[in-house]
């Protein structure tokens, strides 16, 4: 493994933590469809991109992190997604938050936690996205309306993901209560919390930046898609 885990990020969790979740082919590995739409390769070659197509259904659409990834038969890059990797630093003591009232979530949730994604965080969260790692959420009349939890587990790095609100509740302070949440797990496991977050997305970027997180560096996300038939 790389001495910098988040190198090649999908990588380093399929061959760790999230090991149990990989399918894996030669030099390439992703999660399954109905929990991520990540994949990742040893190397950034094209045999290694021929591994991956082996493991694409027709039509199937991934994401992989940093190069571009070579021309292949059979695949189609569709453009990439500039995103930003932030760490919260260990030093830094925890911010402050509502006393909001929040529960922890299980797979039990994931129909409530799809819908909620769907209108407030659409694209990457799927029906089993919620056995990447823990998550909590605001219930109001039975309802999920606000929610967050992890996504990439790489130690002793816990990636914070899938934070979001109903369009309808925003600004009353769900998401800092969420995420402090899980910075404070995160703290007392002995761990450390990051995220990833598109570049253009300033209103996150600026909430994450006023909580304590620093910026490691920017990334690219690929969109590949298998687009032969067997």
């Amino acid at each position: 493994m790389s001495t910098d885990p988040f190198a090649n990020p999908v990588w380093n969790a399929l061959q760790t933590s999230h090991q149990p979740l990989a399918l894996t082919s030669g030099r390439a590995c992703k999660y399954p469809q109905d929990v991520a739409p990540f994949a990742a390769v040893a190397e950034n070659t094209p045999e290694a991109l021929r591994d991956l197509h082996s493991l694409l259904l027709p039509g199937e659409t991934t994401y992989l992190a940093n190069e571009q990834p070579p021309d292949v038969a059979g695949l189609r890059s569709e453009g990439s997604v500039p995103c930003l990797q932030m760490v919260f630093p260990h030093t830094l003591a925890l911010p402050e938050a509502k006393p909001i009232e929040i529960a922890p979530l299980t797979c039990a949730d994931a129909a409530a936690m799809v819908e909620l994604t769907s209108v407030a965080f659409p694209g990457f969260f799927r029906s089993r996205t919620c056995l990447m790692g823990s998550y909590y959420g605001v219930w109001e009349h039975g309802k999920l309306i606000a929610m967050g939890g992890e996504r990439l587990v790489i130690n002793p790095w816990r990636e914070i993901s899938g934070a979001c609100t109903h369009p309808e509740h925003r600004g009353k302070g769900y998401a800092p209560r969420l995420i402090t949440q899980l910075l404070q797990d995160h703290r007392e496991a002995g761990r450390t919390s990051c995220l990833h977050v598109v570049s253009t997305n300033r209103t996150a970027i600026e909430l994450y930046l006023r909580m304590g997180f620093s910026v490691l560096r920017e990334i690219d996300l690929y969109r590949i898609s298998r687009i032969d038939s067997d």
